[in-house]
């Protein structure tokens, strides 16, 4: 039977067999395929690399590192169930565990969901052994297990006989006189007896009827843990009362402890004060009709590619430095977050956005600095839909967490936008994870972000205690502010999960705090490997929902006798552009209201405008008449552009007016910019022309820069531009999650070195190799040998050492020998193969043929 065929055989329970399992690697030996499929789907970092055999499987299992791994990714009560066992017998009865979760009066809801939990456990290999011997993986009960150092996360302390190590043979002969026992001389004698009066429900009753109230005081401070207690050289009477009878137990000169027998009686059996066998409950705050969120979500995302757009174009000709650590600086974070009229983290956030999405780069110069990248000119051309799709799905997948911008760092650094410090590597998670809640309410079903949080604390409680030691300052962001008021600890994936809602709502993906129809289809797509299909088509189908709901471009606005504009609604590109030229934009909100200065129709006419040419894109584009006092503007602007000519001498201004130069000279104003008359209508500046320009408009006129030639020099906005650049990839969280194919080949590999690891031998006539030992056969013996094997048909095991000098053991079915090699079926490696025979180092007949 072939190495495939063999594997499909049904999967068999541990401990169901004749032969219990003895360790781990047995027990994973009677799984099925599936089964062993499931847990490295589950657990990834075991494949990497690909191990040898079962064997080798089970000692990476047991590592710490994969151990501790497994552990974050656990629920609550799943974990709750793995600290009981670490407290429990090793091995520990099925019964025992139910009895340390349930407590002496029982919990049904506890009972239902526990054999869930140790399915888990036994699923991801940090338990093994039939339900009347369950084993805790060693790694995991040296975690959980409660020491001096590490208390138990159920507050239990150690054990009668962990605690009283080394007591001396007169300390426990008072001991057993004060609790009520026989004397005895053998220490283990002793310990069993106190470890069964203290198990012992009906006796430990009694003697605790007898304890003085402040003992029995003392013990309920200690009960739920810490276990651990300080006294004095003399302790007072209560203790003493305790300490002597046993109920407390020197661990040292000044500290004494509850042992664990004792304290599971004062908690009525129960390891764990408040079990969690199921998880608090999503239910909706807020219900809206689907079309108001889809709406207000609609409206938000064109609200959100306005925002980008804006700050890209207001770093058009380059942005600002970047600081020689990385990132943005204090001061042009708030300088951004002013020009988008927007509080700073928020400016953060959709500065981080357009870096995630490739729009935004550093330009690699000299004197570094940021700018946008040729693929915002790709973005610019695509419909809005395809916009938003574009950053939204960025967002989904992006490490870099824009909430963290303001906080420090481990070293008191703060941590600056674009910087390198903001990557975390929890973040997509989370963010899935939140959105999948929301998903699972009825649609236009908001929740309270409290009880999102509560269930993402239940689901991952290592994960948020491992974030919280690892990042001890609190973040400077107003999300900080919102999760210290929801009375939320200050852990990472709670933070992240509070920026997370806020975010959404920003982008679009939500609206009014409920999940919208094209944020639903775009968290349809799948985050594994071999997902891209899967995610293509959900971004198109997000897209299309989007689509009918994004306004529609205007071509025209409103013009009002007070020298403003308003933009009803979005315009078109052509009309937004020229509009942003010829006017300054003095309020955004369901409309624009644009203002006509003289500055802003001067800098129409610097761009090349005419005046003719103004008058006609008003009159095509307004719905309402042209007011007059804005006709009025346009024309005496136009009379004045131009009338004054700059160019670079240093700098000099001409006019055929010479009264105007001689008023520009009289001006108190103008003496910084050092002018001098070089003839009735030329003045020299030492200024340089850009700020001869800037210093004469300052002064009321509208002068025109001009060429060597004369030529009046026409500006436009220059488009600076980055390199090509690929957005940020995101930091992966561990090893991905392996695809069907790598799984299929990686279960082939290791069932085939198992059994090249575990095949039966025959025992030669001289002395056989040790376990992990190469056979030796002279060349003459290895010839016969595989010669003989093709023959019948039979498989061997060989030594092989390859041309690297690596050696290997192999389990081969020879089918041809000539020309000093021999081509076999090779069950280690699951294919055919050709091996010189220089190479086997000895040739051993297998017990039983596979």
């Amino acid at each position: 039977m072939g190495t495939g065929e063999r594997n499909q055989e049904a999967h068999v329970s541990e401990g169901s067999a004749a032969t219990p399992p003895r360790t781990l690697a047995e027990a994973l030996r009677t799984r099925g395929d599936a089964s062993l499929a499931a847990l490295l789907r589950a657990r990834p970092d075991l494949l990497s690399p690909v191990p040898n055999d079962l064997s080798q499987l089970a000692t990476r299992a047991a590592t710490r590192a994969s151990v501790v791994r497994a552990l974050e990714r656990l629920d609550r009560f799943t974990l709750q169930t793995a600290e009981a066992l670490a407290v429990a017998p090793d091995p520990a009865p099925y019964e025992a565990l139910r009895a340390l979760m349930t407590g002496d009066d029982g919990d049904p809801a506890v009972e239902a969901a526990l054999p869930g939990a140790v399915a888990t456990l036994r699923d991801q290999a940090l338990l093994w052994g039939a339900d009347d011997r369950l084993r805790l993986v060693r790694t995991a009960r040296e975690l959980l297990a409660p020491s001096p150092a590490h208390p138990s996360p159920t507050g239990l302390g150690p054990t009668v006989a962990e605690a009283t190590a080394g007591m001396s043979p007169g300390r426990w002969q008072e001991t057993l006189a004060a609790a009520g026992l026989p004397p005895t001389h053998d220490p283990v004698s002793a310990v069993t007896a106190l470890a069964a009066l203290f198990s012992d429900r009906t006796r430990m009753s009694a003697l605790l009827d007898t304890a003085p109230p402040e003992a029995l005081m003392v013990l309920e401070r200690l009960v739920w843990g810490p276990p651990y207690g300080e006294v004095t050289p003399d302790p007072a009477p209560p203790v003493r009362w305790l300490r002597d009878r046993g109920l407390l137990l020197p661990t040292s000169l000044r500290t004494v402890v509850l042992p664990r027998e004792a304290a599971l009686h004062l908690r009525a059996g129960r390891a764990h004060r408040v079990p969690e066998p199921v998880p608090p409950a999503v239910v909706p705050a807020h219900t809206y009709s689907p079309q108001v969120v889809d709406s207000t979500a609609a409206g938000q995302a064109y609200t959100a590619l306005a925002t980008v757009e804006e700050l890209l174009k207001d770093w058009n000709e380059g942005g600002p430095a970047v600081l020689r650590s990385g990132g943005l600086s204090v001061r042009d974070l708030k300088r951004t977050a002013t020009a988008l009229d927007m509080p700073e983290h928020t400016a953060a956030f959709w500065v981080e956005l357009a870096y995630g999405a490739g729009l935004l780069a550093s330009d690699g110069e000299a004197s570094e600095r940021y700018a946008a990248t040729p693929a915002y000119d790709e973005w610019l051309e695509l419909p809005p839909q395809e916009q938003w799709t574009r950053l939204a799905t960025a967002w989904l997948h992006a490490t870099r967490t824009a909430g963290l911008v303001g906080s420090q760092d481990a070293k008191g650094r703060i941590l600056a936008a674009l910087g390198p410090d903001l990557d975390r590597s929890a973040a997509p998670e989370v963010r899935r994870r939140v959105l999948a809640l929301l998903a699972d309410l009825p649609e236009g079903a908001a929740p309270a972000p409290e009880q999102v949080l509560a269930r993402l604390r239940w689901e991952r409680p290592l994960r948020g205690a491992a974030s919280a030691s690892a990042s001890a300052s609190a973040p400077a962001s107003p999300a900080a502010s919102a999760s210290a008021s929801a009375g939320t600890p200050g852990d990472l994936r709670s933070r992240i999960a509070l920026w997370t809602l806020t975010e959404a709502e920003l982008l679009g993906v939500t609206g009014r705090g409920a999940l919208s129809s094209h944020g639903r289809a775009l968290l349809a797509a799948g985050h594994g490997a071999g997902a891209g299909a899967e995610e293509a088509t959900a971004v198109a189908r997000a897209a299309a929902l989007l689509a009918p709901l994004i306004p529609e471009p205007l071509d025209h606005v409103l013009l009002q006798a007070d020298l403003t504009a308003v933009a009803p609604g979005p315009l078109r590109r052509p009309l937004a552009d020229t509009l942003d030229v010829l006017a300054d934009v003095e309020s955004k909100g369901g409309a624009t209201v644009y203002r006509f200065t003289p500055a802003s129709v001067r800098r129409a006419l610097d761009a090349g405008r005419a005046a003719s040419d103004l008058h006609a894109f008003l009159a095509e584009h307004s719905r309402t008449p042209v007011p007059q006092p804005l006709s009025y503007l346009i024309d005496d602007v136009a009379r004045k552009h131009g009338h004054l000519r700059v160019g670079a001498a240093s700098a000099y201004v001409r006019c055929d007016d010479d009264a105007m130069l001689g008023e520009i000279l009289a001006d108190k104003r103008s003496q910084g910019l050092g002018l001098r008359r070089l003839a009735p209508t030329v003045l020299a500046a030492q200024a340089d022309p850009a700020a001869l320009l800037e210093g004469l408009r300052g002064m009321g006129f509208a002068p025109a820069a001009e060429s060597a030639a004369g030529d009046v020099l026409i500006t436009r906005a220059h488009a600076y531009r980055t390199p090509p650049r690929t957005a940020p990839a995101p930091v992966p969280e561990g090893p991905p999650t392996p695809d069907d194919t790598l799984l299929s080949a990686a279960l082939r590999a290791i069932r085939a070195g198992d059994m090249a690891s575990t095949a039966v031998r025959k025992e030669a006539p001289a002395a056989a190799p040790s376990p992990g030992e190469l056979p030796r056969t002279t060349s003459a013996e290895t010839l016969a040998t595989v010669q003989a094997a093709a023959l019948t048909g039979s498989a061997v095991w060989i030594g092989y050492v390859n041309a690297d000098g690596a050696a290997s053991q192999r389990v081969i079915a020879p089918v041809r020998v000539e020309g000093g090699f021999v081509t076999a079926y090779d069950h280690t490696a699951d294919e055919v193969r050709t091996y010189p025979l220089h190479r086997i180092t000895g040739v051993a007949e297998l017990a039983d043929s596979p």
